[in-house]
């Protein structure tokens, strides 16, 4: 967790090396059925400004919908777009870039209000167990 100063919000940041060519690492992020594989089902484009839905099981009194838009698109480097869940929004930031080994994946959700303590733990959680599984994506796809 990191704490940006000058707007008071806290970000999660979780960061991987895969042993993958950043080209399969960007496909498993943009492209629909690979991204209902690790992360959520969903309708999913690769264009800024496209609106879209992650959609999940409802669990207690959340609906299990998050509403997102792409913000940034920059092919293999950078995939943004915004998160809605529960009233709280925040920003979803990939990047991915070459190492000798493959590939190193950053992702970084950020605008949590400091006060949000559970749901930047929460996010934490999630983010640990989605990047488990995208990395399953990438060695099968």
């Amino acid at each position: 967790m990191t704490e940006t100063p000058s707007t008071g919000t806290q970000s999660v940041v979780v960061e991987r090396d895969l042993p993958h060519p950043p080209e399969k690492v960007w496909r498993a992020l943009t492209v629909q059925p690979l991204i209902e594989d690790w992360l959520m089902a969903n309708d999913f484009e690769p264009t800024v400004g496209h609106r879209f839905t992650l959609r999940t099981s409802p669990v207690g009194g959340w609906n299990g919908i998050i509403d997102c838009e792409v913000l940034a698109v920059e092919p293999p480097t950078t995939l943004s777009y915004s998160w809605a869940s529960m009233g709280l929004r925040s920003v979803i930031t990939f990047t991915v870039a070459p190492t000798p080994a493959g590939t190193h994946l950053r992702m970084v959700q950020s605008g949590f209000p400091s006060d949000a303590v559970q749901n930047i733990r929460g996010a934490e959680y999630g983010w640990n167990n989605f990047l488990n599984r995208l990395e399953a994506t990438v060695a099968k796809a």
